[in-house]
This record gives C-alpha cells, structure tokens and sequence, in this order.
C-alpha cells in the first residue's frame, strides 16, 4: 500500500510538472525572460555568454519587444481585414512605425545577449485568433479598441523604461520611442471615437 501511494504520489507530481510546463511552453515572451534569467553574468557567463544588462532591464526589453511585435501581427491582419479606411490607413502607419522599432530593439538586444520573444505571447495569440473571427464593423471596433488598450500599456511600459532603464541604451531608446506611441495613442482615440 506504501508503495502504492508513492507511485500515485510520484505520478502526480509528474503531471502537475507536465501541466505547468505546457503553460510556458507556447508562450514565446515567457521562454524569452526564463532564458534571459539564465543569463546571470555571475555564475555562468562562460556557458550562456553572460547578459550586459540587469533583469529588470532584460523583463522590460522582453516586454517591449512582445507588445511591438503584437502591435505588427494585429495591424497585419487589418490591412487586409479592415473595412474603414482610417482604421486601414492607422494599420499601415502600426507595421511601419513598429516595425522599426522592433528591429531596433533586435538589434540593441544582440548587442547585450538579451533574449527576445520570436513570437507573440500566448495571451496576445489568444487575442489574435479571437480578432480572426470578426468581420466587418465588428472587426474594426475590436481592432481599435485592442489597439488602445495596447498603447496605453506600452505608453505606460516606455514611460517606465525611460525612467528606470538601468542600461543607458535600453533608456534611450525607451525615451525616443515614447513620443511616437503616444502619437499613436493620440491617433487611435479619434478613430475610436469616430467609431461610435
């Protein structure tokens, strides 16, 4: 019977470890900061080649890097989606403007070994494929409103990083970057409201 509770007991630590892995496993901005994690220039630099810059610094690159590429994906599938022209018009200025901005912090990242996301969060995925699903009107409201509560959330991030970047690259570019979206932030709320 001993045995017996063990075994159960082994088996279901294996599946709660099994489940909580598969989570992190399609979540590309959550494999980016375990990797960066690794990076401790303390204790390992010589087998992960280090990382240039504090973790706090190397979560908020991760962070900046998976909303600049959702804000590319989105704006993608409403180029093509779209059906009013100013929402068309603000996806062509979110691919361009992004991605710059994007490439940028790639380029930046490589300088200072910080891992970045490939893809967009599982959460942003999920947001993604429900935006796929609409159509006409209903997907331009989405499309806007998603878009708003994007940019008040990377306005706020790069205010952040602006502010408290410890790596004075990573501050820079926080600190360049923020006009532009909040620009955008501008522009998105008079289509919002040109919607209603």
């Amino acid at each position: 019977m001993k045995k017996l509770c063990s075994m159960m007991l082994l088996a279901m630590g294996a599946l709660a470890f099994q489940s909580c892995g598969s989570n992190t496993k399609n979540d590309s901005a959550a494999n980016a900061d375990s990797a960066n994690y690794t990076k401790d220039t303390t204790t390992n630099a010589a087998e992960t080649g280090g990382i240039a810059v504090v973790n706090d610094d190397a979560e908020w690159a991760v962070k900046a890097a998976n909303g600049g590429m959702t804000e590319v994906e989105f704006s993608k599938l409403a180029q093509t989606k779209g059906t009013n022209a100013k929402v068309k018009e603000f996806a062509d200025m979110m691919v361009k403007d992004h991605g710059g901005a994007n490439e940028k912090l790639m380029e930046l990242a490589k300088k200072k070994n910080i891992t970045l996301p490939t893809t967009i969060g599982a959460d942003e995925q999920k947001e993604l494929a429900d935006l796929q699903t609409k159509s006409g009107a209903d997907f331009d409201k989405a499309y806007v409103d998603a878009m708003v509560k994007g940019h008040k959330d990377a306005a706020d991030l790069f205010e952040k990083g602006s502010k408290d970047a410890k790596d004075a690259d990573l501050k820079a570019f926080a600190t360049e970057t923020l006009p532009v979206i909040k620009g955008h932030l501008q522009a998105i709320e008079a289509i919002q409201k040109g919607l209603k």
